[in-house]
């Protein structure tokens, strides 16, 4: 994945609108990302095909304030952005605070896509009109909110780039093997992992944090198998990333763990968990990838200590119950060479191939134990299960008012199979899809006799 789109525009444009409508996402731990500033969010964007989408913070108002861009943290998403989306309102027009922004952007120098918001009970030429003189490129109606007109816009924006999306899945180079990222905050472990793994200093390690400026990948091979071993940048705490070089170290590193097959996430055990932590196993969960949880610095902790730091753990990640969990020294070499079992496990859980007829076997399994609830006054039925995709397992089931299934026995569903299957370290996803109505738009027959509820049939 190598398109980055930054989105900007002044305050309540609808910019974190349309970032959870391209990331599919509402939850908070996959938009917020404490490691970075509070006014720049990344996400996978999905819409349209695979790339990365950054929310700026709002561009103010003040000719001074726009001409700098806000704050150092929106012109770093600009620089670190391929292509920019530049959101405006269509219901209140044209503003001399879009007219800073367009100067500033045209300083830019990056492709530059406009889309006009909130066009919905609006007529969309005529409060477009006064856009076209921006002289950019012609804006897009949109309503973010409700999801209209954004197939269009992405298709514009991703126009020429690799992120389109195929109905064929890009091919995989063989030689590269299974690709693994070691990733964390800075001085975690993780060049000290891969150098112990590899047997040899093949990256720089120090004990400054945020030594590694961008991700190398290393070619290796272990029992016949074949890995690539991605070091990748740490990511910061908010207020700590001040150096450009090291900005564009996280989308470096954000792109990394969507190339990857597994991520290995280093936890400072001597730190504890943090929200960065949490915040960045989100994403590699979101991304639907294999993920395994290392607590280096493990050695020379208290048994008191090693107590809270699981509890801190079982409390903060109660959502990657699915994932190992390894106690390590990289420095030491202590608990490393389970590592590799464990990727092999995460590897098989994350390709496996299931039979349309035991997928439906095992939902009916799954619904005998426990039926779904009403809905409406009527059972929701699910009827037929098969396998809609793998890296992640996507399990697709069949039914009637799937719409309404509750989250929570969704989430009865994924434990069930992920036990019947005895998959580990790799996220499911359940995708629901309801039957059409066969009666749908039909109109009952009004019976010949008001009174006759026969429908008119002759007894």
């Amino acid at each position: 994945m190598s398109t980055v789109i930054a989105l900007v525009g002044r305050p309540n444009v609808g910019k974190s609108t349309l970032f959870n409508q391209l990331t599919r996402s509402r939850d908070a731990i996959v938009a917020d990302f404490p490691g970075l500033t509070r006014d720049r969010q990344y996400g996978f964007g999905k819409l349209g095909g695979r790339y990365l989408v950054i929310d700026t913070g709002g561009l103010g108002e003040e000719t001074e304030q726009i001409d700098d861009l806000m704050s150092e943290q929106t012109r770093q998403g600009i620089e670190e952005a391929d292509r920019i989306i530049w959101l405006l309102d269509a219901r209140a027009g044209l503003t001399p605070g879009d007219e800073a922004i367009a100067d500033a952007l045209r300083r830019a120098g990056k492709p530059v896509f406009l889309a006009a918001n909130k066009t919905d009970g609006l007529d969309a030429e005529q409060a477009m009109a006064e856009f076209h003189g921006l002289g950019f490129s012609s804006p897009v109606p949109i309503a973010a909110s409700h999801g209209r007109g954004l197939q269009k816009l992405m298709e514009t924006v991703l126009a020429g780039t690799d992120a389109i999306e195929t109905e064929e899945a890009p091919a995989e180079d063989p030689d590269a093997g299974i690709k693994i990222a070691f990733v964390g905050r800075p001085n975690v472990g993780k060049s000290t992992l891969l150098n112990r793994i590899l047997g040899e200093d093949r990256v720089v390690v120090s004990d400054v944090p945020g030594t590694t400026r961008d991700s190398i990948a290393v070619p290796f091979e272990r029992d016949g198998q074949k890995y690539t071993l991605i070091d990748t940048a740490g990511v910061r705490r908010r207020g700590k990333v001040t150096e450009t070089v090291e900005k564009f170290s996280i989308v470096k590193t954000l792109a990394s763990i969507d190339v990857a097959d597994v991520a290995i996430h280093l936890i400072d055990a001597q730190e504890g968990v943090t929200d960065q932590d949490v915040s960045l196993i989100g994403l590699s969960v979101n991304a639907g990838k294999s993920v395994i949880v290392c607590l280096n610095k493990w050695d020379g902790l208290s048994n008191q200590r090693r107590e809270e730091l699981k509890e801190d753990y079982a409390r903060k990640l109660a959502f990657l119950d699915f994932a190992e969990r390894y106690t390590i020294s990289a420095l030491h070499g202590t608990g490393v060479g389970l590592l590799f079992d464990a990727v092999q496990r995460a590897w098989r859980s994350a390709t496996i191939d299931i039979p349309t007829t035991k997928m439906t076997r095992l939902l009916e399994m799954a619904v005998a134990r426990h039926q779904p609830p009403m809905a409406r006054g009527r059972r929701i039925k699910l009827r037929y299960a098969h396998q809609g995709g793998r890296r992640p397992p996507v399990i697709v089931i069949h039914g009637t008012q799937t719409d309404r299934l509750p989250a929570a026995y969704k989430r009865y569903l994924e434990n069930f199979f992920r036990q019947q299957l005895k998959l580990v370290g790799t996220p499911i996803r359940i995708e629901l899809k309801s039957a059409a109505n066969p009666f749908a738009g039909r109109k009952r027959k009004p019976s010949a006799n008001p009174g006759d509820r026969s429908g008119g049939r002759r007894r």
